[in-house]
């Protein structure tokens, strides 16, 4: 049998075969972040047939100060909970296992769309592109901690099969994560340990609100690919860490400015971060970056380079995608 095809058990989730469809974003929402018909059109599309196993939704806002731009999903207020849960049965009446990312942008934001200053973990510019953003006091922090902790409770409510903390592609956490936008001398900045003790404190108090049997998924940017930037050994600690608090899957990316890294190219350009982290955590990962083919996702797999394959582009790009994979693979 495909090993791709094989059916995996990762906490209290247990999915068919080892495909994903990673969190892409649609610029589909209201302006509010309402759910709305064309979103719901594009994700049962999307999930027809049941192929693809677990479906991470696009990242959703926490807060009004975390949204990352127009049209972006809201996990906010109680208010958009009708709407979501039409998007999480949407997607399970096909047979596929629905996640939700949930995110705050930090200093990614704009003022333009937040009509504020956008925060960050200090008044550090990202990277090639971003704002400068106000440093955030250690009460305004456990204010995130509580909007995050607040959203994994709506994507529950809303019947998902799970939640996924978005640590990437230079949003907040991924600010805090990495040396380049961290210059802070509390407890929250310095080594790596207080580096990530927002994601520790974050995934405990989301563990707390939603209970052991709701899976927990954390996206993380495991290289900056950039000099003084999060390295691979930081990783190595960091995913030993979230494993220990409760998180049920990683979920790996890389690259502090975006997913696409200058000179990274190929199919599952992020591997060798998944193989080495695979070597450290039992938790399943994925690998999402480049992967269009079968033979080469089965392939990866095969090679234990990861749990999990991610297939952003080429579903996006064509939603029969994985039947014609499966179908290819049997």
């Amino acid at each position: 049998m495909s090993y791709l095809l094989k059916s995996l058990e990762a906490g209290p989730l247990t999915l068919k075969n080892r495909l994903v469809m990673p969190p892409m974003a649609t610029a589909k929402a209201e302006a509010d972040g309402t759910i709305n018909q064309s979103i719901l059109d594009y994700y049962l599309e999307k999930s027809s047939g049941g192929y693809i196993s677990l479906i991470i939704v696009e990242h959703s806002f926490i807060s009004l100060e975390g949204k990352a731009s127009e049209y972006q999903v809201s996990i906010a207020d109680d208010e958009k909970l009708e709407g979501l849960k039409q998007l999480a049965n949407t997607i399970k009446n096909n047979g596929s296992k629905a996640v939700m990312q949930i995110n705050h942008a930090g200093s990614a934001a704009s003022d333009e769309v937040i009509g504020t200053k956008p925060v960050g973990p200090s008044a550090v510019k990202k990277p090639r592109k971003g704002n400068l953003p106000k440093e955030l006091t250690e009460k305004e922090i456990q204010g995130i901690i509580e909007a995050f902790k607040n959203a994994a409770r709506r994507t529950k409510e809303t019947n998902f099969d799970g939640v996924e903390i978005h640590s990437a592609h230079g949003y907040l956490l991924n600010q805090f994560y990495s040396p380049i936008t961290n210059k802070r001398t509390d407890k929250y900045g310095g080594d790596i340990h207080n580096r990530i003790r927002i994601h520790l404190e974050i995934i405990e108090a989301v563990k707390k609100e939603v209970g052991d049997d709701f899976p927990i998924l954390l996206r993380l940017g495991a290289s900056d690919y950039m000099d003084g930037g999060t390295t691979l050994e930081d990783s190595k600690i960091a995913a030993r860490e979230f494993e220990k608090v409760g998180v049920d899957i990683l979920d790996i990316s890389g690259g502090h400015c975006g997913y696409v890294v200058p000179g990274l190219e190929g199919q599952g350009f992020f591997a060798p971060l998944t193989e080495s982290l695979k070597e450290v955590v039992s938790i399943p990962v994925i690998l999402t970056g480049g992967i269009t083919e079968p033979k080469a996702a089965e392939k990866l797999i095969n090679e234990e380079k990861a749990d999990l394959i991610g297939i952003g582009r080429a579903i996006l790009e064509d939603s029969k995608w994985a039947k014609k994979a499966t179908e290819s693979l049997s």
